[in-house]
């Protein structure tokens, strides 16, 4: 009793309770006082950019693994990614995608929804570190707290089966993403994310990406098997169909 007395006093005197330390949005009510960026978001193709930013710049181990990726593709001995035998893309790919995503806030954490390949993030805020040794996923390990009015996110654990980028670029099981999620307006939601990899690249690079909110929408069901169609160009040269249902 006594501590919440004590916080109740700093924040009445300082500043909101998301410009605190420490965990936020541990209870409803201090989610209530947190940016409202909760809902259904679809990142934009245009007024805004969509994973835009500097190329990454790759250490020699890995821009020789690209340059050998690209001329196998041009010899025609890699047709297909991972994503024509359904392998979702993994981060950071997954977060731009041309299909919505839906962010919802409880205590302790943020759940990122994302209709593409079903998949979804928990982001916990409840102070928690990341494991010592953690499990390698499509999407990572990611934990996050508030800084002024800016989420941040911070991801590890990748499993490298994964690319870093479009054209076959890879990255180690040692990435690291850093998200800042912040409302630039009212439906208008923009994440700079910046990556490091020691393994992979000779620097971090940083893109940022906007999403527009539409309130009125909701998650589409993604099943990737029945929508990956196989078909015959006019050229004669094998695709993959994506059609999906306009919503």
């Amino acid at each position: 009793m006594l501590r919440q007395a004590w916080l109740a006093i700093v924040l009445v005197v300082t500043a909101p309770l998301y410009a605190q330390s420490g965990p936020q949005g541990d209870t409803w009510e201090s989610i209530a006082k947190l940016p409202d960026f909760g809902g259904l978001w679809e990142v934009t193709f245009g007024g805004g950019p969509r994973g835009g930013g500097e190329p990454a710049s790759l250490t020699p181990e890995y821009a020789a693994k690209l340059k050998e990726y690209s001329q196998a593709t041009a010899r025609g001995e890699i047709e297909d990614g991972p994503a024509a035998n359904c392998v979702p893309n993994g981060m950071p790919s997954i977060m731009t995608q041309p299909y919505p995503i839906e962010i919802l806030f409880t205590p302790g954490k943020v759940t990122i929804l994302i209709e593409a390949y079903a998949q979804w993030r928990q982001i916990f805020t409840d102070g928690r570190e990341h494991p010592e040794d953690p499990d390698l996923t499509f999407n990572g390990h990611s934990i996050g707290h508030w800084e002024g009015d800016t989420l941040l996110v911070d991801t590890v654990g990748f499993t490298t089966d994964t690319s870093l980028g479009g054209g076959g670029m890879r990255h180690s099981d040692q990435m690291h993403i850093v998200e800042r999620f912040r409302l630039a307006a009212p439906d208008r939601l923009e994440v700079q994310t910046t990556i490091e990899d020691p393994e992979a690249l000779t620097k971090p690079f940083t893109r940022t990406a906007a999403y527009g909110r539409h309130r009125e929408w909701t998650l589409a069901e993604y099943v990737c098997q029945q929508n990956n169609r196989n078909f015959t160009t006019d050229d004669g040269k094998a695709g993959i169909d994506l059609r999906f249902e306009e919503r």
